[in-house]
């Protein structure tokens, strides 16, 4: 995959010493497909072009902190992709054939980054490229952050040379539009966005993209719904109990931190799951017991993974053909396995044992509404 550069326009972004001060940049260049090639530019964006479109990305990543994601444009109903501010802009990039015709959507572009909160000082470049043979347009936004402490080895008397202002293609940022779903098709409603950094200000400077929901935030909601619809099913409308299940479904939905609240049968959390993972195959499945982290998929519950509760107390049982162990050798790894009912056995007699209270008379029929 080969890009051919058309223009490229080159910012440097200055960093002021008061942590509140203005952001400015302080160089500009505009180069053309030839000054390009004779630039050291060159050499140092060699392969990203390819690197970036290449990049994996998921309509709807597993976590926020996915580095790669496809930004879509907000629209207002009834009005037409070019009503979007970013996607006029972008298309105005596009659409320029040479580095003067650049100059004017560059400018809003740095503008509207350095208006960013929290906007570092660094190298922004902007690039219209081509993509060889098959002559599809495509614009790059890359960032580079300033390196922090950084040194090069200089000569015997010195050894090193501090470097104020340094950057790398490591940890780049990049815009890709329009989004390349593979190479000859392309998807002009997505940007596809990277960046490792925690602070989100290179996703935030375009304000009229929004990012798709992640995995763990849809099948949150997925949950929450179906809870819902468990509760109307099962208790009686304006009931108090109704009332209180639905406080305590609020609660749990914006709770970052929740424990096992024992409210379904084993049946109904599997019908549940089934819903779930039908959509979701690869949906993951992580929580802690005490200090122990426990980390496998939404699917294994039920098959190969277990919860039961013994002299109340809660017992995680995993079950597979192979157990391997990473490196640091320990003791266990010699151990001859026991049986399942003399783990059990072990756990009943620390203390006494209390049965579970029979469920009272008139109690709510657990059957999901979802069957």
């Amino acid at each position: 995959m080969n890009f051919i550069i058309d223009w490229l326009s080159f910012y440097l972004i200055e960093q002021p010493e008061e942590e509140d001060g203005i952001k400015q940049v302080r160089m500009t260049r505009y180069l053309g497909h030839d000054e390009y090639q004779r630039s050291e530019l060159r050499d140092f964006l060699d392969g990203e072009f390819a690197r970036i479109a290449k990049r994996k990305v998921e309509m709807n990543p597993k976590t926020d902190g996915t580095p790669t994601k496809l930004g879509q444009f907000v629209l207002e109903p009834g009005h037409p992709l070019d009503s979007n501010p970013n996607y006029a802009l972008l298309n105005r990039l596009l659409a320029a054939e040479t580095p003067s015709e650049s100059r004017e959507p560059c400018q809003e572009l740095i503008q509207s980054y350095l208006r960013t909160s929290q906007v570092r000082g660094g190298v922004l470049i902007v690039v219209r490229t081509r993509l060889e043979l098959l002559d599809e347009r495509y614009v790059f936004i890359l960032k580079c952050d300033f390196e922090q402490k950084t040194a090069v080895i200089t000569d015997e008397k010195s050894l090193i040379s501090n470097v104020r202002m340094a950057i790398n293609a490591k940890n780049m940022k990049s815009l890709m539009y329009p989004y390349m779903i593979e190479s000859g098709m392309n998807d002009p409603y997505h940007v596809k966005i990277h960046q490792f950094s925690h602070a989100r200000y290179f996703e935030e400077f375009l304000r009229f993209i929004e990012y798709p929901q992640t995995v763990t935030q849809i099948v949150s909601d997925e949950v929450i719904s179906l809870a819902r619809q468990h509760i109307e099913y099962t208790y009686p409308e304006e009931s108090e109990e109704r009332v209180r299940e639905v406080e305590a479904i609020e609660l749990i939905a914006a709770s970052p931190k929740r424990e096992l609240s024992e409210k379904w049968e084993h049946e109904t959390v599997m019908e549940a799951m089934q819903i779930i993972t039908d959509r979701q195959p690869e949906v993951e499945l992580k929580f802690k017991l005490d200090h122990m982290q426990i980390r496998t998929l939404l699917a294994d519950y039920g098959s190969t993974l277990h919860i039961a509760k013994v002299n109340g107390r809660y017992v995680v049982i995993l079950e597979g053909e192979q157990l391997q162990f990473e490196r640091g050798v320990s003791p266990v790894e010699f151990a001859k396995p026991k049986s399942l009912a003399e783990i059990v056995q072990e756990i009943e007699s620390r203390s006494s044992y209390s049965p579970p209270m029979a469920a009272m008379p008139g109690e709510p029929d657990d059957t999901p509404p979802w069957e």
